[in-house]
C-alpha cells in the first residue's frame, strides 16, 4: 500500500500529474486506486474541477473528498486543496466508496444502509466516515450503528471549514458529488488487508465533578440545579457574550459515556443561560471541566505512536480536531502531531468532530485525535522498532502545576464528602432500625403509622400487630440465642413480599417478642388474607432446639376517627383476644 500526495494548483498541472501517475500504474498493471482530496475551499468550481479530470484520466476509479479547517500530509499543514491517491498492491484489496444524503435519509436510515453493505460484503474490515455538520446531532446515527459487524473498525470525521465556528461543510464522491447535505462512507478490506484505530485527548479533568440535572440534546440547561453557564462564570470568569465560544474551548466537558473517554466543547451560550454543546450529553451525565496540558497531551501522543508503530502501518490517517489546532495557536498548527512523523506516509484534516468506534460502540468525539493505520500483509519479522520523534518541551507551566494540585485536591474532598455521605446514610439507618432484626424500631414504626392517620381521607389502611407464642419459655428453656433466632426468623418473614403479597408495607419490631406491620392502601379483608399467610409461614419453621413456635396475630383497620392511640388500642385487644382463645391465630377487631 503506497500514498502519492498531490498539492492542487490549477487544473492543467493537476491533470499533467494524473496522467504521469496513469501511465506509471499501467506499466505495472495495477488500477486498484482510491483518491482523497482535502480542501479549505468550499466553492463547488474548484472541486467539480478536480472532479471531472479524476473521472477522466482514471474512469472508474472512486474518489471522495470533504472540506477540512486545514489538511495534513505527513504531519505538516499542507497546501489549500491536496489530493492523495492510495494505491492498493495486494490483489484481494478492495475499497467501495459510497455517498447518502442527509435530506433525503434520515441518519437512522444512512445507518441501516450502511450495516446493509456492510452485511453484504463480507470483505469489509474498516469503514471510514466522512460527513457534513448535520442539523441534528450524530448520536442517533451512532446508536443505530451498534448493530454492525463487531469485527469491522469505523473511524472519519465531520467535515470543517476555517472559520470553526460556522457549520458551514460539504462531501462529495464519485457516486453522488459535490454536497453540502451528506454522508460519505468509504469501506475498506480483503483478505490482506489490516487496519487498526486509536484515540488521543490528553485533555485532564479539572477539579470537582458536575451533575447534569436538565438537558436537551446537545443544549444543557442545567448543572447542579443551576444554569449551566453560571458554572463557567463562577469557575473559570467566562462572561456569556460573542467571545464565549473561544474562550471556553481550552475547557470542554469530560465524561465518560459507552465506555470511553468523550469530550464535548461547549460552542455557545444562550439568552436563558443554557449551554450549547458540540453534541449531546444525557442528563444524569456526570462531567468534569478539563483543561489541556501541554505535556500530557505529547505524552499520550507519544504513547499512541509507539502503539500503532507495533502494528506497522503503511499509512496513517488523521483526523484531529479542529480545536486542538487553536489550542496551539502559540506552536505550529501540527505541533502535537509531530511524533507521528516517522511511522509511516501520513494524511487527514483538522475535522468538526471524530468518529471513532471503542468496544462495539460508535461515538462522536470532539477535541480529540483519531489515528488510522492501514496495512496490506502480515508484520514484517524483520521490523525493528524506530524511536518516536518528538520535540522538546519547555519547563512544565505553572498553570499546569496548580491544575493538578486543584484537581488532586478537588478529588480528595470528593472522596470525603462521599464517605461522610455514607456514614450519614448508616446513621440514618442507625436512628430509625432495630439492631437485632433490620426491622424499623418502635418510635419509626409508630411515626408511619401517624403519618397515615394524617392521609386516612386519601385512602384507607391497616395495622397488624404480632406476638410471638410462649417466648419466656423458649429463652429459659433453649437460651437467649435460640430466641433471637426465633425472633429474627419471623422479622425475615414480616420482610418478604413475596410472602405478604403487598405493594408497599412498614415492618417494625415493637418491643421484645411483639412486631407492628402498617399496610397501606389495604383493607380488612386483604389484610386478614396477609396475617394467615404470616401464621401459617412462621408455624412452618423448624428451629433447631425449640422446634415449632406459633405467632398470635391482631388485625384492625384505620377509621376515620383514630388516632394514634385508639388504632393501637384496638389492634392490641385484637392481638389479646388471640392470645386468650388459644393462641396461634388471627383476630379482626
Amino acid at each position: 500500500m503506497k500514498q502519492i500526495q498531490i498539492e492542487y494548483t490549477d487544473p492543467d498541472s493537476f491533470r499533467t500529474e494524473l496522467i504521469i501517475l496513469h501511465n506509471r500504474c499501467v506499466e505495472k498493471n495495477n488500477m486498484n486506486l482510491l483518491f482523497q482530496v482535502y480542501s479549505t475551499i468550499l466553492e463547488q468550481e474548484p472541486i467539480n474541477n478536480i472532479c471531472d479530470i479524476i473521472d477522466k484520466v482514471f474512469p472508474d476509479i472512486p474518489y471522495m473528498g470533504c472540506s477540512t479547517s486545514g489538511n495534513i500530509i505527513n504531519c505538516q499543514v499542507s497546501a489549500a486543496i491536496t489530493v492523495v491517491c492510495t494505491l492498493f498492491e495486494e490483489n484481494d484489496t478492495q475499497v467501495k466508496v459510497l455517498q447518502y444524503d442527509m435530506k433525503l435519509l434520515s441518519m437512522t436510515e444512512i445507518a441501516h444502509k450502511i450495516i446493509t453493505e456492510a452485511d453484504n460484503n463480507k470483505w469489509v474490515k474498516a469503514i471510514e466516515l466522512y460527513c457534513t455538520v448535520p442539523e441534528n446531532s450524530t448520536t442517533q446515527f451512532c446508536f443505530e450503528m451498534k448493530d454492525i459487524r463487531p469485527d469491522i473498525q469505523i473511524f472519519g470525521g465531520i467535515s470543517c471549514s476555517e472559520d470553526i465556528t460556522s457549520s458551514a461543510s460539504l462531501v462529495f464522491s464519485n457516486k453522488m458529488g459535490y454536497s453540502e447535505n451528506s454522508v460519505v462512507a468509504v469501506f475498506y478490506g480483503g483478505e490482506s488487508f489490516y487496519v487498526e484505530s486509536i484515540k488521543v485527548t490528553g485533555w485532564k479533568p479539572l477539579g470537582r465533578k458536575f451533575h447534569v440535572t436538565k438537558s436537551d440534546g446537545s443544549v444543557i440547561q442545567e448543572l447542579d440545579g443551576i444554569p449551566a453557564y453560571e458554572v463557567y462564570q463562577k469557575y473559570l470568569k467566562i462572561q456569556n457574550d460573542e467571545n464565549f465560544f473561544y474562550n471556553t474551548l481550552e475547557f470542554p466537558m469530560f465524561y465518560e459515556h459507552n465506555g470511553t473517554t468523550i469530550l464535548r466543547v461547549p460552542v455557545a451560550s444562550n439568552p436563558d443561560n443554557s449551554i450549547t454543546m458540540s453534541s449531546d450529553i444525557e442528563t444524569d451525565s456526570i462531567v468534569r471541566i478539563s483543561y489541556g496540558d501541554p505535556a500530557t497531551i505529547i505524552e499520550s501522543i507519544k504513547t499512541a505512536g509507539i502503539e500503532i508503530q507495533k502494528f506497522q502501518p503503511d499509512l496513517l490517517h488523521l483526523f484531529s480536531c479542529a480545536a486542538r489546532r487553536t489550542f496551539w495557536s502559540t506552536e505550529e498548527p501540527v505541533y502535537e502531531i509531530y511524533p507521528l512523523r516517522d511511522i509511516a506516509p501520513s494524511s487527514g484534516f483538522f475535522s468538526h468532530g471524530e468518529f471513532l468506534r471503542t468496544d462495539k460502540n460508535l461515538n462522536q468525539h470532539n477535541v480529540t485525535l483519531v489515528i488510522a493505520g492501514m496495512r496490506e500483509g502480515e508484520k514484517s519479522k524483520k521490523y525493528i522498532m524506530n524511536s518516536v520523534q518528538e520535540k522538546n518541551l519547555t519547563k512544565i507551566p505553572l498553570a499546569s502545576r496548580l491544575a493538578n494540585f486543584i484537581s488532586a485536591t478537588s478529588l480528595e474532598l470528593e472522596e470525603r464528602n462521599q464517605q461522610l455521605k455514607n456514614i450519614n446514610v448508616k446513621l440514618k439507618k442507625t436512628s430509625v432500625t432495630d439492631g437485632l432484626t433490620g426491622l424499623y424500631n418502635r418510635k419509626e414504626i409508630q411515626s408511619r403509622i401517624g403519618e397515615g392517620l394524617h392521609c386516612v381521607r386519601e385512602g384507607i389502611f391497616s395495622v397488624i400487630m404480632l406476638d410471638i407464642d410462649n417466648f419466656k419459655h423458649v429463652n429459659d428453656t433453649y437460651g437467649h440465642q435460640e430466641g433471637d433466632n426465633v425472633i429474627i426468623a419471623l422479622a425475615k418473614i414480616l420482610q418478604d413480599s413475596n410472602v405478604l403479597d403487598a405493594k408497599s408495607f412498614s415492618a417494625g419490631r415493637w418491643g421484645g417478642e411483639e412486631f407492628m406491620l402498617l399496610l397501606p392502601n389495604c383493607d380488612i379483608q386483604d389484610a386478614n388474607k396477609i396475617a394467615e399467610r404470616i401464621r401459617k409461614c412462621f408455624e412452618g419453621i423448624v428451629f433447631q432446639r425449640a422446634k415449632g413456635i406459633t405467632v398470635s396475630i391482631g388485625v384492625s383497620q384505620v377509621r376515620e376517627d383514630d388516632t394514634l392511640d385508639t388504632l393501637c388500642v384496638r389492634v392490641d385487644e385484637a392481638l389479646y383476644n388471640a392470645k386468650q382463645t388459644g393462641k396461634n391465630r388471627v383476630v379482626v377487631c
